[in-house]
């Protein structure tokens, strides 16, 4: 990646939507996140994955989206920079002319079940054995809005049955309308030579009919809060050309829609309120695909159990913490230190439940209780019911806890670091740490004032109860009563030369919680001053209420 694409990652395109959006300059800090190689922890995600979601264009420059799947172990990456596919490309595939000739391409790896994705863009050749693609620009996701699913192989078709049209009919209609979760494919190609060329595949989700349809030919995509980017936005803003898939979870069909794009940045009498803009597709063609994949997936909404909300605390603020039993009176699932809690509450004048995933911040060894702690948001739905409204004996439904944000060593020294409400899974982890009793933790958290700082207390005693824990804080606007009481490590925010500081040493293994520019700068940073990146270990958060 050149020295420019490194200070700029984003294209003309990203940039004015960036602007219109009246998100800041995202560039000064999105590049920590922004790499032309995958780490090694995201390689191991994509080999494992069972499936891959590809975007590009056909000869005629019609972006489309499709799904490839393969055998146990199909996908391999024999170094950072390369992945190589095991597999054949069915004819009926959009993009079958695309992977022999070779092209550019966006690639989504995503795992339902745990809501881990990750994506990377670059150039597919046909080889002897299958497919290779070279990558030139990686970029993680949050994992907003992904409906969790559990997979199961079966057998593909020998012959898939491809239907062609160029409008939807009303059983395609019907499968839109059910779905809770699309692909989307978008393009862009600027400045020769430039990394942010070529195509992004990504996720979209919501609540069943969040994408509206207006007609066989038109339809309409809520676009929610994110992480600023604007990949997709972005690219239609210079390339109007967009490819959407939606899969029938059932039968491993795949519907392919390719169309062109407006945007509507500031919509009114929309169907969905949480939406921010909306993106108009006239579509062009359609092709459906039965049988496409040999993959079958299954909602896990069984699972779900109803919780009793028996205590809340305020530890500051904004921040309240929630702690939940079980209705039915049987043990809880355990959960590791870091992972989320999948949440679905019934909000008045809502038309459905909403959904949404708290880190766990209490001990993965304690009571039989979850804990989340919530910040509030104004414009947070969910966070503003929750603090508002939901008090002690009131019931919500939550699914068992998930998510790959976890201690990533046995007994190596670790190094939390969080901002804001970001300290919640350090909180966890802090918690585990304490009970091993034999690793070296540093707890370095930064807040605005005394007056933000939350679980500060329960840190303290935490850290005062084992030798091995040490607590750094630091407040960017202390209050007068923090300046006399000199209850915090400094003045400012939590920077690289400040953990560098801590000599932790080349071992050490670090976990970083908090807004995305925050993390893009130590990231950064740390990775300037030697720390490998797989020894660094990041989850960003928004105001995703």
């Amino acid at each position: 990646m050149s020295t420019q694409d490194r200070v700029n990652p984003f294209h003309d395109g990203e940039l004015q939507a960036q602007i219109r959006a009246g998100v800041g300059d995202v560039a000064t800090w999105a590049g920590g996140f922004i790499r032309d190689f995958l780490p090694d922890q995201h390689r191991t995600f994509h080999t494992s994955l069972p499936f891959l979601v590809v975007s590009g264009a056909d000869t005629s420059g019609r972006t489309w989206v499709t799904m490839v799947d393969g055998a146990e172990g199909f996908v391999t990456s024999p170094d950072p920079q390369t992945v190589t596919l095991d597999t054949d490309i069915d004819a009926t595939d959009p993009l079958f002319q695309a992977f022999q000739t070779g092209t550019d391409i966006g690639v989504l790896g995503i795992e339902l079940a745990s809501r881990r994705r990750n994506r990377f863009s670059g150039r597919i050749r046909a080889g002897a054995n299958g497919y290779t693609i070279d990558i030139y620009q990686t970029f993680g996701n949050c994992p907003q809005y992904i409906h969790e699913r559990t997979w199961t192989r079966a057998a593909k078709n020998a012959v898939v049955n491809a239907q062609y049209s160029d409008a939807l009919t009303n059983a395609q209609i019907a499968l839109i309308t059910a779905s809770d979760t699309m692909f989307v494919g978008s393009g862009h190609n600027g400045r020769p030579g430039a990394a942010s060329n070529g195509f992004d595949a990504s996720h979209r989700g919501g609540a069943p009919g969040f994408v509206h349809i207006l007609d066989g030919t038109h339809l309409q995509i809520p676009d929610y809060a994110g992480n600023n980017f604007f990949n997709t936005i972005g690219n239609l803003v210079s390339n109007p050309r967009i490819g959407l898939m939606f899969v029938d979870f059932d039968t491993g069909g795949l519907l392919h829609v390719s169309g062109r794009t407006t945007i509507d940045w500031d919509p009114k009498g929309f169907h969905d309120p949480d939406a921010l803009r909306v993106i108009n597709v006239e579509i062009d063609a359609v092709l459906e695909r039965s049988g496409a994949v040999g993959l079958r997936w299954a909602k896990q909404d069984h699972l779900a159990r109803h919780l009793k909300l028996v205590r809340r605390e305020t530890e500051s603020d904004s921040i309240t913490s929630f702690y939940f039993e079980p209705c039915d009176g049987r043990p809880l699932q355990t959960f590791e230190a870091g992972q989320h809690l999948p949440i679905e509450v019934q909000i008045p004048k809502q038309t459905t439940p909403i959904k949404r995933n708290y880190s766990l911040s209490g001990s993965p060894k304690g009571k039989r209780q979850y804990r989340i702690s919530v910040k509030r948001e104004d414009k947070g739905v969910v966070s503003r019911f929750l603090h508002d409204i939901l008090r002690p004996g009131n019931v919500i439904k939550a699914r068992n806890p998930s998510g790959g944000f976890v201690i990533p060593c046995y007994d190596c020294p670790l190094v939390l670091v969080s901002a804001g409400v970001g300290l919640t899974p350090m909180i966890s982890a802090l918690h585990a740490s304490a009970q091993q009793q034999d690793r070296i933790v540093w707890f370095v958290h930064g807040a605005r004032s005394g007056a933000d700082h939350a679980f500060r207390g329960e840190v303290d005693q935490l850290v005062a109860g084992n030798e091995n824990l040490h607590c750094r804080t630091y407040y960017s606007e202390p209050g007068l009563d923090d300046v006399l009481g000199l209850d915090y490590s400094g003045e400012g925010r939590v920077t690289a030369k400040r953990l560098f500081e801590l000599n932790a040493g080349p071992a050490a293994q670090y976990m970083l919680c908090g807004p995305a520019a925050f993390l893009a700068d130590i990231c950064g940073e740390l990775e300037a001053g030697g720390v490998p990146a797989d020894h660094i270990h990041f989850e960003t958060f928004g105001p995703t209420g």
